[in-house]
């Protein structure tokens, strides 16, 4: 576990930790351990996204929109964050993190382009950004058996750095069994 300390301005308000990095690298299981290790612990909660994307049995759970509801949803303020990717969009509800104005800690998978908005919300933010060799990433993207061998490769060539600004930064390198890092990231979402 690699750790970058940056400012945390708001102490008294709760903690999202966001958890970024490329697809296939793992971050929905870890996501999941996290969720088991925590379940008795009120203090954690892990808000369903919404996606314009209907929902697979070997993919994360989540609520689904259309594109155009997504879009009034947007245009009407619902999301407290929001963005696009690989052609689909994605939510997160005032609603469904409201919670940490009350002291909560969000732990979400997030695009790494909404960092920065995130920053700008009343609450102490953490990204664990989890990372993978490229070979491994490319294997596991093909396991899932939804994307053809060109779409894998655009995926593999997206990889963009991460900013943070106020947010601490924690690196998980995930490329054994989840469960040689998960304390690493439990960790880090405690002392979020």
């Amino acid at each position: 576990m690699i750790e970058q300390t940056s400012l945390n301005p708001n102490p008294q308000k709760g903690a999202l930790v966001l958890v970024v990095g490329p697809s296939g690298s793992g971050k929905d299981t870890l996501i999941g351990l996290a969720r088991a290790q925590l379940a008795h612990d009120r203090r954690f909660i892990f808000p369903r996204r919404i996606i314009t994307r209907v929902a697979h049995i070997d993919a994360e759970d989540h609520d689904t929109l259309t594109p155009e509801d997504f879009e009034t949803a947007r245009c009407a303020g619902h999301f407290s964050l929001h963005w696009g990717a690989h052609g689909l969009f994605y939510g997160l509800t005032k609603e469904s993190l409201s919670p940490v104005m009350n002291g909560s800690t969000a732990i979400i998978n997030v695009s790494r382009s909404v960092i920065a908005d995130a920053e700008s919300l009343d609450a102490r933010v953490t990204v664990i950004s989890v990372k993978c060799r490229p070979e491994l990433l490319a294997q596991r993207i093909a396991k899932r058996g939804r994307e053809s061998a060109d779409d894998i490769l655009l995926r593999l060539k997206r990889e963009a750095p991460i900013h943070v600004t106020t947010a601490r930064l924690i690196e998980i390198v995930n490329e054994t069994d989840p469960h040689d890092v998960i304390e690493d990231v439990v960790e880090a979402i405690r002392t979020a």
